[in-house]
């Protein structure tokens, strides 16, 4: 199986390694990165925060997948341009890792793969990682000062 994950990733934390660690654990095809390009990293945040360059981003999450990766899988880092871009529209691609908040976008990527004549997504839920408190770690938490990439509360 084939099987993307996308995002922003960064600053990197544990639940972008989680993330990894699915796509990695079922990717036994191959593992494409999706990596938002510098310009919708910014257009997609709710919240705007400092985001580190698309290079930077790309360097961290080769380090973080060779630190995790036991499977020696062929891994694919593409630059992603739209929201749904990669998914939407590569054919070779079988399933797709996602949070539980973004699974119900799945729905949407599938509808448009069937209007283009390709076959669904399976998905991955990936569930969330949370910090000491219990609470979801996010980059925006980390950029904030209130938690570590590991979860550890700062405040």
């Amino acid at each position: 199986m084939r099987v993307a994950v996308a995002g922003t990733f960064g600053p990197f934390h544990d639940g972008h390694r989680a993330l990894f660690e699915h796509a990695l654990r079922f990717g036994d095809d191959g593992v494409v990165v999706a990596l938002t390009s510098d310009e919708l990293a910014v257009e997609t945040r709710h919240e705007p925060r400092p985001i580190p360059t698309f290079g930077e981003r790309t360097r961290s999450v080769a380090d973080a997948i060779a630190e995790i990766d036991e499977w020696d899988r062929e891994i694919e880092i593409r630059q992603l341009e739209t929201e749904r871009g990669i998914a939407t529209d590569d054919p070779s691609i079988d399933a797709l890792v996602v949070s539980p908040e973004t699974a119900p976008e799945l729905e949407k990527i599938n509808d448009e793969r069937r209007e283009r004549g390709l076959d669904p997504l399976s998905g991955i839920v990936a569930p969330y990682v949370l910090d000491d408190d219990g609470a979801r770690i996010s980059s925006t938490r980390i950029v904030r000062g209130e938690i570590d990439e590991h979860g550890r509360v700062l405040e």
